[in-house]
């Protein structure tokens, strides 16, 4: 198997100290590496240092001469915004090339489920799925050996990210790919590189199996410095004993003898088992029961975007209550966030009666996906002051307990990661203690280990909770009712499984249409054999489509394969 990449003793230095120390990898061909580790641990650096976007400070870097790496971002790079997708895709093409090899953008856009009259669309309209897809097309387009992913998944909604987890199954080439998403690591990797204390540590193995292989290595390390410690401490009460007894007998034998324990026990302090620091903050939520039979009732909901909208979906009748903790389900724009902020602008009006009816004493917080409720001028420690009346001290101390040392209280919330200023809002959201939540896709910029805590404290939080994600470990472990949003229409769920195949139902033959493997293209005259291709399996999926019985069918699909194969035709002047 040949040898792709090869990094030695790679270090990165920062303002704030070093953050990557002592990195040793190799990348093969066949390889499917995820990349995990705590936010701030240097994922994305590593990346960048791969793809010689930033220089290590020491260490060397080998690539092998015929490989070629592409990274996905994990945001649209802001010069994109006012691009078409046509135009995103066609500028990754030598200048040279551009005309002659304009096809190669129009088929890449094809086969990442952009219909024709898409793709002059402006790249700034673009939903969060769609903006992976425009990034993914920009980095096949010059048919790389490697891709590395940072964060492809967030902000997809389900059928989103099922369509993800279908490409990278079928991608042929070598991939590192980071994400805190396990489902997705579980299903799409085979080594796993885990980021931990500025160190690498390499699996063979899936996500969890590393997990749980790393753990039981910590378990082995734990114990073993724990001997080495018994050993340690069994030594030093010998050598204090044995140097007593030199100075109050005058016995230099015993003296001598007392020294070289001290040194033996220096030398085993030196060769002690490190043990992993490991991520010092432990999310939670705490909050308060209300005693009532509901806190927020619901009656003839119609959900807009905006007062002047359309509505996106309308909502009968429901009622919450405390330990009622409700995930809201549905793909992207469809309400859920809209549902979410329309409740919490009717919150913070001191008249609430009507179709929304909250408890006179319920306290309510929310949580907003994009973390507006942070000012980007406070300091870290004003901006806990909206959250709950408490003295400066016990302000440092939620700080500092969240792994912000004292040296940092006076940063402003503008110069945090998105991981930092989410952990912020956490911390908040406990010292307020609220009694019903609204948290907004928390999980955005939570890692793995964040996740599992999430989904522990929501399970323990005796108030309310309303919940928007995507995350299926989430909701599986955290939550107890189920809404689904779907042909503007918000229903309850009793069954888990029973809802997810509703949702997914009309996307498989989707996915299916949408990832198309893109052929190696070396000659220009290649063009009309793809491209007819395409045309064949369009018609033939059409064609089933049309066969089957009305209800079954798919009329976006089927008006989306009309358009491109009208298209195709044109181009190939059939």
């Amino acid at each position: 198997m040949s040898t792709l990449l090869t990094a030695q003793s790679l270090q990165l230095d920062t303002p704030f100290g070093p953050l990557l120390d002592n990195i040793s990898l190799t990348l093969k061909k066949g390889d499917r590496v995820g990349l995990i580790g705590h936010n701030g641990c240097g994922k994305s650096t590593l990346l960048k240092i791969l793809d010689g976007t930033l220089s290590p400070t020491n260490g060397s870097l080998t690539q092998a001469h015929s490989c070629l790496l592409s990274r996905v971002e994990q945001h649209l790079p802001p010069e994109l915004m006012s691009l078409t997708l046509f135009e995103a895709v066609r500028e990754k093409i030598d200048p040279l090339l551009q005309e002659s090899e304009s096809w190669r953008a129009e088929t890449l856009l094809a086969s990442m489920g952009f219909a024709p009259a898409d793709w002059h669309l402006n790249a700034r309209t673009l939903s969060g799925g769609q903006h992976t897809r425009l990034l993914l097309a920009r980095a096949l387009i010059s048919q790389p050996d490697v891709l590395l992913l940072d964060e492809p998944s967030n902000h997809l909604d389900l059928p989103t990210m099922l369509w993800l987890e279908h490409f990278l199954k079928n991608w042929n080439g070598s991939f590192i790919l980071v994400s805190h998403d396990v489902s997705l690591l579980n299903a799409v990797t085979n080594t796993s590189w885990i980021l931990r204390d500025r160190i690498l540590h390499c699996f063979a193995l899936p996500c969890s199996a590393a997990r749980e292989a790393l753990a039981e290595r910590d378990t082995a390390d734990q114990q073993r410095f724990q001997a080495e410690q018994k050993e340690i401490d069994r030594v030093t009460v010998s050598a204090k004993r044995l140097a007593t007894w030199g100075h109050v007998y005058d016995n230099e034998d015993l003296s001598r003898k007392a020294k070289q324990m001290e040194k033996r026990v220096d030398k085993l302090k030196e060769t002690q088992t490190e043990l992993s620091a490991g991520n010092q903050w432990r999310l939670q939520l705490k909050g308060d029961a209300l005693v009532a039979d509901r806190l927020l009732e619901l009656e003839d909901v119609y959900v807009r975007p905006a007062l002047s909208s359309p509505p996106l979906f309308h909502l009968p009748l429901q009622r919450l209550k405390s330990g009622d903790r409700v995930a809201i389900i549905g793909r992207n724009g469809c309400g859920k966030s809209s549902l979410l902020r329309l409740l919490w602008q009717q919150f913070q009006q001191t008249q609430t009666a009507g179709s929304i009816r909250f408890h006179p004493r319920v306290h309510t917080g929310y949580y907003d996906q994009n973390l507006h409720q942070l000012n980007d001028t406070d300091t870290l420690l004003d901006a806990l002051v909206p959250f709950a009346t408490l003295i400066e001290q016990d302000r440092k101390m939620a700080l500092i307990s969240a792994g912000f040392p004292w040296i940092r209280h006076q940063q402003t919330v503008s110069t945090l990661s998105g991981g930092e200023r989410s952990r912020l809002l956490f911390v908040g959201l406990t010292l307020a203690r609220y009694s019903l939540l609204m948290l907004d896709e928390p999980t955005n910029h939570l890692d793995i280990e964040g996740k599992e805590a999430l989904a522990e404290t929501l399970q323990q939080f005796p108030g309310g909770i309303l919940l928007v994600t995507h995350d299926r470990n989430l909701i599986a472990k955290s939550c107890n009712r189920f809404w689904l949003v779907d042909k503007g229409l918000l229903s309850e769920w009793h069954s888990l499984d029973a809802l997810y195949d509703q949702l997914t139902s009309e996307e498989t033959e989707e996915i299916k249409t949408e990832v198309v493997s893109i052929p190696e293209i070396s000659q220009p005259c290649q063009e009309a054999d793809i491209l007819l291709e395409r045309l064949v399996m369009l018609e033939d999926l059409l064609e089933k489509d049309l066969a089957r019985k009305e209800k079954h069918q798919k009329p976006q699909l089927q008006q989306q394969w009309r358009q491109e194969i009208d298209y195709l035709n044109k181009k190939l002047a059939i």
